[in-house]
């Protein structure tokens, strides 16, 4: 037997050791998650020009998270960190990152939800990088991966159908065929709003938005960036001017006209995910099942869109960390619904807030926790006040490991020779404008933040193995002039 076979066994074998669910109410958990949203881009965060009155709603009747962040800020690893509940570094498999260890299989959330009793459901965006001989249809009850490249898709009579269309349409049946004596969990995961990469035409190439935003925006002036001055991008050191960030920068956003145009398709995405939301919230409602179904709204990872002359995610910088994320509970008390929660709230924690939902205790192999307590507006009074962060793909460039708390914010690219170091302190500049690493009267602070970042570090596996080990069953990832790693004295 393999031993991603016997991983499997063990797993299933303790799944079926979970209590009986029969006799309790279970909620039903809708999940709806965006690519590449970053956090202010939502009416009720306070965007000047985005409009989501959906999402909105949601807010106004649940709990909004203005603290909310991914722990590692690329699509794939953040979609592996909610499926395992696991940290990037303790689910990855250390010669082949960033696929995941089939020890961290036999928990992953759907298989957790389908032993509680859930039928599961999945549709859209997939991108879980999973060892050989891993199905991703077999852990749900239906199953369909929804791409882009193109968004557009052709349907039966010859008309073309967007990709965040179609995650709806298919929600929508899911919900319509949804017995009512069986609790469901269903994920609703889109490609946008992501820019398609292979089309570098303005508006409609790079950022395709659905027909039923067609227009949106066409009489707003979309403003520049707000940190997307030539002195802050000049700031950084080589290797980031260098970078994948900076390299995408220039397929949207390097003349003022090509900038307005990109962000502008870009907002009109995050619209046609708000309308197809409403498309199935209308359905949850006709189907009789609103009234005891919880509904989450995040997305995979933050985005640039021009600020520090960049374009993606992937760095340490709070535009590609932060994320939105708003929590609809129908069982609420009235007193309790609308309200904006401070807490740091992590990717990593939905996996156990979803289990706790559903009445099922924690996986020990989840490192978050659960949100529970927080959308239920009691006392946290050990709540996280700093998380560990990093990014283990896009060697050498944009691999680093830090900690951003709740003033200081540490980082080092540890692939760079030497390793880079940044510090930045959130109380006297909260755009992160200023490296203080090198400041010798933050000496001590440096330390402190250093000595943090090992701790986590080693609570999930140490450091990563030299670069040229790292992806030896995977060795496209390594980039062809990868310098080894160095110790940081």
């Amino acid at each position: 037997m393999s031993r991603f076979h016997l991983a499997l066994l063990v797993g299933t074998l303790a799944l079926q050791a979970l209590p009986s669910l029969a006799a309790v109410k279970q909620p039903n958990i809708l999940f709806f998650f965006a690519d590449d949203q970053r956090y202010d881009t939502l009416s009720c965060s306070g965007h000047p020009i985005v409009q989501t009155p959906t999402i909105d709603r949601l807010a106004s009747q649940g709990v909004r998270f203005e603290n909310a962040f991914v722990t590692t800020p690329i699509c794939w690893v953040s979609r592996a960190i909610v499926l395992t509940g696991q940290w990037a570094r303790t689910h990855s498999q250390p010669d082949a990152v960033p696929t995941v260890k089939p020890s961290s299989l036999p928990t992953l959330l759907p298989l957790v939800l389908r032993s509680a009793g859930y039928r599961t459901g999945h549709f859209g965006k997939w991108h879980f990088k999973g060892p050989a001989g891993f199905d991703p249809a077999a852990q749900y009850d239906e199953y369909e991966m929804i791409g882009r490249n193109p968004y557009f898709k052709t349907m039966p009579d010859g008309s073309k159908r967007h990709e965040t269309d179609i995650v709806a349409d298919k929600g929508i049946e899911f919900l319509k065929s949804q017995p009512k004596d069986k609790p469901f969990a269903l994920n609703l995961w889109f490609n946008a709003a992501h820019a398609e990469d292979s089309d570098h035409r303005p508006g409609i190439g790079l950022y395709p938005w659905p027909q039923s935003t067609d227009g949106l925006y066409d009489d707003r002036s979309i403003p520049p960036p707000p940190l997307g001055t030539p002195e802050i991008f000049e700031r950084h050191p080589q290797f980031l001017k260098d970078s994948l960030n900076r390299e995408r920068f220039f397929w949207g956003y390097d003349t003022p006209e090509k900038y307005e145009i990109n962000v502008r398709a870009y907002y009109r995405m995050i619209s046609g995910i708000d309308k197809a939301v409403a498309r199935v919230l209308k359905a949850l409602e006709e189907a009789g099942l609103a009234d005891n179904t919880i509904i989450v709204y995040s997305a995979d990872n933050g985005y640039y869109l021009g600020d520090r002359g960049f374009q993606g995610k992937w760095s340490h910088y709070e535009e590609s960390l932060r994320v939105p994320l708003v929590i609809y509970d129908p069982r609420l008390p009235r007193e309790k619904r609308g309200r904006v929660v401070s807490p740091m709230a992590l990717n990593v924690d939905l996996p156990a807030t979803l289990v706790d939902w559903a009445g099922v205790k924690k996986p020990t192999a989840y490192e978050g926790s659960s949100l529970v307590p927080i959308v239920e507006g009691k006392e946290v009074p050990d709540w996280r006040t700093h998380f560990f962060c990093e990014h283990l793909d896009l060697a050498p460039t944009l691999t680093w490991e830090g900690v951003r708390g709740d003033r200081y914010v540490y980082a080092r690219y540890f692939d760079q020779q030497p390793p880079f170091e940044f510090l930045h302190d959130l109380k006297t500049d909260r755009d992160e404008l200023k490296n203080l690493a090198n400041d010798p009267a933050q000496g001590e602070v440096l330390k402190e933040m250093r000595a943090l970042c090992d701790r986590e570090m080693n609570a999930r596996g140490g450091a990563l193995l030299p670069i040229e080990r790292r992806h030896a069953k995977n060795p496209a990832a390594i980039s062809k002039n990868a310098p080894k790693k160095k110790k940081l004295n």
